[in-house]
């Protein structure tokens, strides 16, 4: 099984995707499931996690929609008001959709000591069972590390690896922060979203793969997942250009290592059934 553990759709909207700025003009279109389907076709995938891009509940249901539409989407990973007193009610009202698997927060976006606040633990706390997805960058992982702490039997997902300075050539330091989250059992990691961060119209695998060696000596196979960013992705490469890149650094491992990274991980993490 092959599953594209991170993918985005959207109606694009100038007001309810500011983030899509003058850089990423290609971006600027709708990006739904029939577009999806394809890239899954051309990629041989079997399937894929769709997660939020904007924070609203009405996009959390909207997905959740679509994926009632189409086996091409496993899973949901939604966004809901994690710190704020409603989150109890929207939770319940939604945690008994069989494809809504977890929930994110954009932290990248937040100020310093966000994941400290009281209120969203308080709310991470009542997951049970969900997993929580963690969006950050490098400079944040000993916040998160902090965060993860207080959540021992709570499974998190770190996206993107990250987000390290590979366009910077920034290495040492998110490497030790890295493993040292990676030490937490509870704590699984997506192979994605590295050509954005790396200059996307100038990269290549060998300046992406210290990075990827980094975070599969910290997780191990068992607890790596592949994902594209699709449709982010496309800045700098097509979406079958990404499996083909992280299959090339994975070729030497296992075929048990490599059926976790393509697909077993991502089928344990959020607790897929087929």
């Amino acid at each position: 099984m092959r599953i594209d553990a991170h993918h985005h759709v959207w109606r694009y909207t100038a007001a309810e995707y500011g983030w899509i700025d003058d850089t990423m003009a290609p971006l600027r279109r709708d990006f739904l499931v029939p577009d999806l389907e394809a890239e899954l076709s051309k990629a041989n995938v079997d399937t894929a996690i769709t997660v939020q891009a904007r924070q609203t509940i009405e996009e959390t249901t909207w997905l959740l929609d679509l994926a009632n539409s189409t086996a091409k989407i496993a899973a949901v990973v939604g966004w809901l008001p994690i710190a704020d007193s409603s989150f109890p009610a929207h939770l319940e009202k939604l945690r008994s959709h069989p494809k809504l698997k977890g929930l994110r927060h954009i932290i990248q976006s937040e100020p310093a000591g966000f994941l400290d606040d009281p209120a969203f633990n308080r709310g991470i706390a009542r997951l049970n069972g969900l997993t929580y997805d963690i969006l950050i960058f490098a400079h944040q992982l000993t916040e998160a590390t902090r965060f993860v702490d207080r959540h021992p039997n709570q499974p998190f997902i770190l996206d993107h690896i990250a987000k390290p300075r590979i366009a910077a050539g920034e290495i040492k330091q998110w490497s030790i922060q890295l493993r040292e989250l990676a030490r937490r059992p509870n704590v699984t990691c997506k192979l994605s979203g590295m050509v954005t961060e790396a200059d996307p119209h100038n990269w290549s695998p060998a300046q992406l793969k210290p990075y990827f060696e980094v975070t599969l000596e910290a997780f191990t196979p068992h607890r790596l997942m592949i994902g594209t960013d699709w449709p982010v992705c496309l800045l700098g490469c097509t979406y079958a250009q990404w499996w083909q890149t992280v299959e090339t650094w994975i070729a030497p491992l296992t075929s048990h290592e490599q059926s976790d990274i393509l697909g077993q991980t991502a089928t344990r993490a959020y607790n897929l059934k087929f």
